[in-house]
C-alpha cells in the first residue's frame, strides 16, 4: 500500500540566529496528520473576549537564557501558573479541590511563535475546548501585554484526579459550561 506524502509546515526556533524560521517536514503517516489539533493551527489575534480567564505575568531575569530571551522551558511554567489560576477561578473545580481532587496534566502541545524578552509583560489567556468524563482539554495563548503580539499557543489535556485513591475521578458538574470555552472571533 502506497502512502501519500503530506506536507506539514512547522515553526521551529533557530537559537543561533535569534529568529524563527520555517521548516518543512514530511508526514508519511496520514494518522499523524489528522492528530494535529485544530486549535494548535490557530493563531488568534488578541481579543479579551476569546478566553474566559486572563493572567498577567512579569518576566523575571532568572527566566532568561544566554541568548537574552525567555528559555523555552519557562513558557511551560507561565502556562502552568495560568492553568492553575484558571482551574481555581471555576467555582465547581475549586469546591471539588477542597474535597481532595486536583487537575493532573497528562499532555501538552506547545508552539513557540515569537521570542519573549526581559522587557515584556505577558497576558495569558486560558479557556476550555473540550470536557470528557474525567478529562479537560484547554487552549492557551501567550501575548505581549504592551503590543498584544502572539508569542505562543498551547493545548493541554488534564485529568481530574482523586488525591486519596490516586485514580482519575469524574469531573464535577459545571454550571454554565459554555462561558468557560474558547470563543473564536473572525479576525478579518
Amino acid at each position: 500500500m502506497k502512502l501519500a506524502v503530506e506536507w506539514i509546515v512547522l515553526l521551529t526556533f533557530n537559537c543561533t540566529m535569534h529568529y524563527y524560521e520555517r521548516s518543512i517536514r514530511f508526514c508519511t503517516n496520514y494518522y499523524k496528520l489528522n492528530r494535529i489539533s485544530q486549535f494548535m493551527l490557530k493563531r488568534p489575534i488578541y481579543n479579551p473576549d476569546s478566553f474566559y480567564h486572563w493572567c498577567e505575568m512579569d518576566i523575571r531575569f532568572r527566566d532568561l537564557d544566554p541568548l537574552n530571551h525567555v528559555n523555552n522551558a519557562v513558557f511551560n511554567t507561565y502556562l502552568e501558573e495560568a492553568r492553575v489560576q484558571f482551574v481555581q477561578s471555576v467555582p465547581d473545580f475549586r469546591e471539588s479541590m477542597q474535597e481532595g481532587k486536583s487537575f493532573v496534566l497528562v499532555h501538552i502541545e506547545l508552539d513557540y511563535l515569537k521570542p519573549i524578552h526581559y522587557s515584556d509583560s505577558l497576558l495569558i489567556g486560558s479557556a476550555l475546548v473540550d470536557l470528557g468524563n474525567s478529562s479537560i482539554k484547554s487552549f492557551q495563548a501567550i501575548y505581549s501585554k504592551e503590543t498584544h503580539e502572539l508569542k505562543a499557543v498551547a493545548e493541554t489535556t488534564g485529568v481530574w484526579f482523586d488525591l486519596t485513591s490516586q485514580r482519575p475521578s469524574r469531573l464535577p458538574a459545571i454550571k454554565i459550561t459554555e462561558k468557560y470555552f474558547f470563543k473564536e472571533f473572525n479576525n478579518g
